[in-house]
């Protein structure tokens, strides 16, 4: 009969305990149990580094769509309702000074509508204004009512369309918040998985140095018993003693780092520290069907960060049309056309209207700038290179860290059915030479050492099944595919085009 207790074994027998119990963490004895899968779900909703990603993505896409508002047209009423001023002035024809006195009173209305596609500006104005003019050189004071209402184009010539870049960039930066939200996501669960199986790692080492404690109070007990008999040297007890002493020492060394890792544990997820709680894990192993070459082109398909490569790409093409506009030959059409009117009246406004239409093209021509324009143009140029070498680089250590973890998964497989296969002989080992030193064919210090490969042989296994679980993680969040459902995991919500 054995006299130690498999861990693997009590966590087999936990799990079946609670399947009965949903994903919600479950109540007992005041101690709350948590899974994976409900530590993730917490952590989504509580961590600071989602919530500070949240609301990087609201204003990114809040900043987008104020810009498609900001390309609708605008409407918009300017009033002045008094405006006077009083001047004395030397008029050099009639050689004499003049007072006048001058009140306004004036009100614009305006539609203008931005062009997209040309970066032009369209606009319908109406200026409608009173006026009450005093002259003292004549003694003539003058009121009219006028209004000029006119369509005006602005249009920008031989130039880049600075409405559309900006529009674009808009819409890539929002992209990358996008894409920054979700591996923020995939490295919440990996830190998460990660603390979570570091919890259940001491929780399980904790199992183990009970385990060992029980078997070196038993061990003492034999020792005891044999010295007190005669049967046995008073210095085995002493080494019994020491060893029983250690084992207490490595039980509440392990205590205190399961309760350091449980701390770390509850502030990654986003809950009270004061908060009791245990981890309850499926170590088990499920080798899943890994076709390497599948998931170096699931992972060259959908890495975000060779997007964002991409978009840095695309970012460094835009500010090389930004260099190349500096001191550029541009050029500028300027259209309108409209009718004034204006009468004592008001209703006579428009009696006798005067068509006034304006027209205007006017060139920015560039002479000599020694020089500054093609530096300029040959640093963007350079940037833009840096940024393909990147995305090229960027693709081959997603092509080798593949390689590696597909490597590490196939080593690890074989580890644990090797470490496995050690804990059962450690085991059988242990049992042999336990009854051995009971028959006072070995000594405590012996026994020891075998308790001690017992100890290591377990902690083996467990580290070997967790780094398992941890690696598949990895080739998960590396390739983008989970290949237990043989599914895409990329989840990102882009905004639609425009």
């Amino acid at each position: 009969m054995r006299i130690f207790n498999h861990p693997q074994i009590a966590i087999i027998l936990l799990s079946l305990a609670l399947t009965a119990f949903s994903f919600a963490p479950s109540k007992v004895c005041g101690q709350t149990v948590m899974t994976l899968e409900k530590a993730l779900e917490i952590a989504k909703v509580s961590s600071p580094d989602i919530k500070r990603s949240v609301l990087n993505l609201e204003s990114n896409r809040k900043s987008l769509d104020a810009q498609h508002a900001s390309l609708k047209s605008k409407f918009s009423l300017e009033i002045t309702p008094f405006d006077f001023s009083r001047s004395r002035v030397f008029d050099e024809f009639f050689s004499t000074w003049n007072t006048s006195e001058d009140y306004n009173s004036f009100g614009t209305f305006s539609v203008i509508q931005p062009i997209t596609k040309t970066d032009g500006t369209l606009s319908l104005i109406n200026r409608l204004g009173y006026r009450d003019n005093f002259s003292e050189f004549q003694d003539v004071r003058t009121k009219t009512y006028s209004n000029n209402l006119y369509l005006q184009l602005e249009q920008p010539i031989f130039t880049y369309n600075r409405t559309r870049l900006q529009l674009k960039e808009l819409e890539l930066n929002l992209e990358n918040a996008q894409i920054n939200h979700a591996m923020q996501l995939l490295n919440l669960e990996k830190n998460v998985t990660q603390s979570f199986y570091d919890v259940y790692q001491q929780q399980n080492s904790l199992q183990i140095a009970r385990d060992e404690l029980e078997n070196q109070q038993t061990s003492y007990d034999i020792t005891k018993n044999k010295v007190e008999a005669g049967l046995s040297a008073k210095e085995e007890l002493y080494q019994a003693e020491l060893n029983l002493a250690s084992s207490k020492s490595k039980l509440q060394n392990q205590q205190v780092a399961l309760e350091n890792a449980k701390d770390n544990f509850k502030v990654m997820i986003g809950i009270s520290v004061f908060e009791q709680v245990s981890v309850l894990a499926d170590v088990t192993l499920s080798p899943y069907k890994i076709n390497l070459e599948e998931a170096i082109q699931h992972g060259l398909d959908q890495r975000m960060e060779l997007r964002q490569r991409e978009i840095s790409i695309e970012r460094s093409q835009f500010e090389l049309i930004r260099t190349n506009a500096q001191n550029e030959f541009k050029g500028n059409i300027s259209l309108s056309m409209g009718v004034f009117g204006d009468d004592s009246k008001f209703s006579n406004v428009y009696e006798s209207p005067t068509n006034n239409p304006r027209v205007a093209v006017s060139f920015n021509i560039p002479l000599w700038d020694w020089g500054e324009k093609k530096a300029r143009l040959d640093a963007s140029r350079a940037d833009l290179e840096v940024s393909k070498i990147d995305l090229s680089d960027q693709k081959n250590d997603i092509i080798i860290t593949m390689r590696q973890v597909y490597r590490s998964l196939q080593n690890l497989e074989m580890q644990i059915e090797i470490a496995r296969q050690n804990v059962e002989n450690a085991e059988l080992t242990y049992e042999i030479n336990l009854e051995r030193y009971q028959n006072g064919d070995l000594t405590s210090m012996d026994l020891n050492q075998f308790q001690i490969q017992l100890s290591d042989k377990k902690i083996a296994l467990s580290n070997a099944l967790i780094n398992y679980k941890l690696e598949l993680l990895n080739l998960k969040i590396q390739s983008l595919w989970d290949f237990e459902t043989q599914q895409s995991i990329l989840n990102i919500p882009l905004e639609q085009k425009n």
